[in-house]
């Protein structure tokens, strides 16, 4: 046990490193990562966004942040298979809390989180956020590219989210990116997609189909190429994932992604030049044992590990090899197809 005697969230002293806690009790922020509204010495803020008031079947994602925190405990041991690295003794990374607004109103929350995006950014921060239902990235892609310019989107879903409808909700927010001039459709990737829309909006769509045939290797690649060097934003619905591993979201199709394809298409983007995050939809009310926040909380997680690789130079993971470099199981990793 540290010094701190559980509870790092409020006592740690330091935002780097990690200190073992029990799973089952202390404060649950992200990773265990301390509760702070104080920037200095920070790389990452973790904010929350407890919204679900645009989304169209069944609610429950403004639980979503709280239920990630609480299943991320299950995380936050030290290094990270297969990084083979912790990202904390690289990136500090706090968790600011969720951002406050008045429930219920749409125009009123997409202010704040606005508001509160610019000011991390601002402050050279990069942002990791929990959501919420997927219209929450609306105002974070605003800040974003107010601050760099028109970005990539790489986009993991089930649906496209641009459908041209009269009023806005989580299914119509990249579309008004489009619009706005946030998004460059031509650097732009969706993966998992598996809902019919009849206009892909000239962003390239790799279908759930598409990537169980094809591979997470191959499905990286085309992230790489058509990324390139442009500024690029990470949004992952936690829909993207087959309802067997993500049953606690308001939206689930069937087919989707494994949380092990998900894994393998990340650890093969280190070096993409990722300005941000977010994790959306996850849903307690419908989640069973903590399976869907658990899978969002490991998502978040290999990202902040994507970053601190990027940074240390590290390269992308080899889940085939252990903590001492060796092989496991005897046979080396297959060549990418």
């Amino acid at each position: 046990m540290s010094e701190h005697e559980g509870d790092r969230a409020f006592t740690g002293g330091s935002i780097m490193g990690s200190d073992p806690e029990s799973v089952f009790a202390g404060a649950t922020s992200f990773c265990r990562r301390r509760y702070t509204r104080d920037l200095t010495g920070a790389d990452v803020v973790v904010s929350g966004v407890p919204w679900d008031c645009t989304t169209t079947y069944r609610p429950g994602a403004r639980l979503g942040p709280r239920a990630i925190r609480q299943a991320s405990a299950n995380l936050s041991f030290g290094k990270i298979w297969p990084w083979n690295l912790d990202p904390f003794d690289h990136l500090g990374v706090i968790d600011w809390g969720d951002v406050a607004f008045a429930e219920g109103y749409r125009e009123a929350m997409s202010v704040k989180v606005e508001a509160h995006a610019r000011a991390m950014l601002a402050a050279g921060k990069t942002m990791l956020t929990l959501g919420g239902d997927h219209y929450t990235s609306l105002p974070l892609l605003r800040a974003h590219a107010e601050r760099h310019g028109k970005i990539a989107l790489v986009h993991f879903d089930a649906h496209s989210d641009t459908w041209d409808d009269d009023y806005e909700h989580h299914g119509t927010m990249f579309l008004a990116a489009l619009d706005e001039g946030l998004i460059d459709n031509e650097r732009s990737v969706q993966i998992g997609v598996r809902a019919f829309n009849g206009e892909d909006q000239g962003m390239t769509i790799l279908t759930a189909p598409w990537v169980h045939d094809h591979g997470a290797a191959a499905v990286a690649r085309v992230v790489r190429e058509r990324v390139g060097e442009t500024p690029a934003y990470l949004t992952f619905d936690i829909d993207c994932l087959d309802p067997a591993f993500a049953p606690g979201t308001g939206t689930p199709v069937c087919g989707g992604l494994t949380t092990a394809q998900a894994q393998a298409v990340l650890f093969d983007l280190v070096g993409v030049p990722f300005v941000g995050m977010d994790v959306v939809e996850v849903s307690p009310p419908y989640d069973h044992a903590e399976i869907t926040a658990l899978a969002a909380s490991t998502i978040a997680l290999d990202f902040l590990c994507l970053l601190a690789a990027s940074r240390t130079g590290a390269g992308a993971p080899d889940p085939y090899q252990g903590g001492s470099g060796r092989p496991l199981g005897g046979s080396p990793r297959p060549a990418a197809g």
